[in-house]
């Protein structure tokens, strides 16, 4: 008499990411510059994605105004509208750094001339958290053939650690003369990190952001007066 044949089938794989489709990033001053999501593929052909290691810069400068940046007593505020005041100080810093290497008197407190710097920070998730995955998952399956009943298991194995969000951080300058309100200078420098990688308040991302911007301090296009 043939015994019957136990038949067990173990199968393991690692699930995938999941993505969202990023949304353009909000568009203001005298520029706009859309971010799309980075996407690349392992050498295993599974879909994964990392920030994008560049940094987007734009810098415009006023008509006429070469002869007074650069030089004079400058500070450092917040922005209209700018975000919480707790999340401003560490880029501050980085603003100030950059403009005393340009040759602003940066050691000014509430001067009433020279000119004024205002700085905003916004955060935008490019890439959303991928959500909480179980660890092992399957089925389960009874059944008869010709050649006895079987049995046969299918697992679902994934030890992945899910990926926190990428998120895109825009520095937003804009230099004024105080005493006409005269807009000089303006720029913006938008740089992605994943969110458990540098955090949204990092002194490296932001001193990323401000040395990248004010590279081009002195290149900024020249354009009309702004508003």
């Amino acid at each position: 008499m043939k015994l019957p044949l136990l038949s067990c089938a173990l199968v393991a794989s690692l699930a995938l990411p999941v993505f969202a489709q990023a949304q353009p990033y909000p568009q203001g001053g005298a520029w706009g510059s859309p971010l799309g999501d980075q996407r690349l593929r392992g050498e295993d052909g599974r879909r994964s994605t990392g920030p994008a290691a560049r940094v987007d810069v734009e810098a415009f400068r006023a008509t006429g105004s070469a002869a007074q940046l650069g030089k004079g007593p400058i500070t450092v505020a917040a922005a209209p509208g700018a975000e919480a005041e707790w999340k401003l100080p560490v880029y501050e810093a980085a603003v100030v750094d950059q403009l005393a290497k340009l040759g602003y008197d940066t050691a000014v407190s509430g001067a009433t001339g020279g000119q004024i710097a205002q700085i905003g920070i916004t955060h935008q998730t490019v890439v959303p958290e991928e959500p909480k995955r179980k660890p092992v998952s399957g089925e389960m399956a009874v059944g008869v053939s010709n050649r006895g009943s079987y049995t046969a298991l299918g697992l679902n194995i994934d030890l992945t650690k899910p990926r926190k969000a990428i998120v895109a951080t825009r520095l937003d300058v804009r230099i004024r003369d105080r005493a006409s309100d005269r807009v000089l200078w303006e720029g913006h420098a938008i740089a992605q990190t994943r969110e458990d990688d540098e955090g949204l308040d990092n002194g490296a991302v932001a001193a990323r952001l401000a040395s990248a911007l004010f590279d081009r301090f002195e290149s900024a296009t020249e354009i009309a007066p702004i508003g």
